[in-house]
């Protein structure tokens, strides 16, 4: 019985990694959207595209920050603290680094812009989640 116990905690345990990635996938989708809109529209009227990104970036973050604490990396027992909401920050900076890294660089050589946008989505994503996983919003 305790063995089936464990089995049973262990395949919880991976359902709940699941639904946090799909709901962190879902709340990415969201902000990505808000900040690809505003690139596309900054960057066709008002500014050079590496502002552009940057400015888009940093409103996704905004979003990201709102719909992550209330849908993904939930903790019923405490509120986000000051310390999480500066590592939030840091973790972003560095998806906004390979961002507008990513998308000048690509731009540079020619690359359509929203491609090279994509290419920035896909790295940034990756190094960003592991980071809030990890260290942003661990358990301790």
């Amino acid at each position: 019985m305790p063995g089936r116990a464990v089995a049973m905690a262990g395949r919880l345990g991976q359902l709940a990694a699941r639904l946090m990635l799909a709901r962190y996938l879902i709340v990415s989708i969201v902000s990505l959207w808000a900040d690809t809109a505003l690139f596309l529209a900054l960057s066709h009227w008002v500014m050079p595209a590496s502002w552009a990104a940057f400015v888009g970036y940093a409103a996704g973050m905004a979003v990201h920050w709102v719909l992550s604490v209330r849908f993904v990396f939930t903790d019923s027992d405490r509120r986000p603290s000051h310390v999480q909401r500066a590592s939030f920050v840091l973790s972003g900076l560095i998806g906004l680094a390979i961002t507008v890294g990513l998308v000048s660089a690509l731009g540079a050589i020619g690359t359509p812009l929203l491609l090279a946008k994509g290419v920035a989505v896909l790295v940034s994503f990756t190094a960003v989640y592991l980071v809030r996983k990890y260290v942003v919003f661990a358990r301790r």
